[in-house]
């Protein structure tokens, strides 16, 4: 049986399309939705490097949280990284999984080491869109204190 296609579109915080691609939906229990994705073309990373088209990743989203997270696997299988995205979380209607970028990830490798990334697009961000403005900032910084505590 083929798995349900979607498409997944990633947004910046004024609405601007910034990243879209194809998935399947692997299962959905409660408010977790895991997809199965294959990078449809190479994807320049300034801190993974080259992203390979045919990169299979399995992606964890939940309409509940503030964050999401990508299994990057290996062509065996094994997983290569973990990477976890800081978002608004998303919302699922007529096959379109959509969210909003808040800059902030976290680069996790197989031993459960971590990296905080782009901290400094999350501050250039939170003043170009106003984040502060809007209660998100210290809310953010909040959340992602929590969460950084097993970093």
């Amino acid at each position: 049986m083929e798995l349900p296609a979607i498409t997944v579109r990633v947004l910046k915080y004024d609405g601007a399309e910034y990243r879209h691609w194809n998935a399947r939906i692997a299962r959905c229990e409660g408010a977790l939705i895991v997809l199965d994705a294959q990078f449809e073309y190479d994807v320049d990373h300034h801190l993974l490097g080259r992203i390979q088209t045919g990169t299979f990743t399995v992606e964890y989203y939940w309409l509940d949280r503030w964050y999401n997270v990508f299994r990057f696997l290996n062509n065996d299988g094994q997983t290569r990284l973990y990477y976890c995205n800081i978002n608004v979380p998303p919302t699922l209607e007529d096959n379109v999984l959509t969210y909003i970028d808040l800059d902030i990830d976290i680069l996790v490798q197989p031993d459960l080491s971590c990296q905080v990334l782009d901290l400094e697009e999350f501050e250039v961000n939170a003043a170009r869109y106003g984040y502060s403005d809007r209660g998100l900032r210290p809310m953010m910084w909040g959340r992602f204190l929590t969460f950084r505590t097993g970093c």
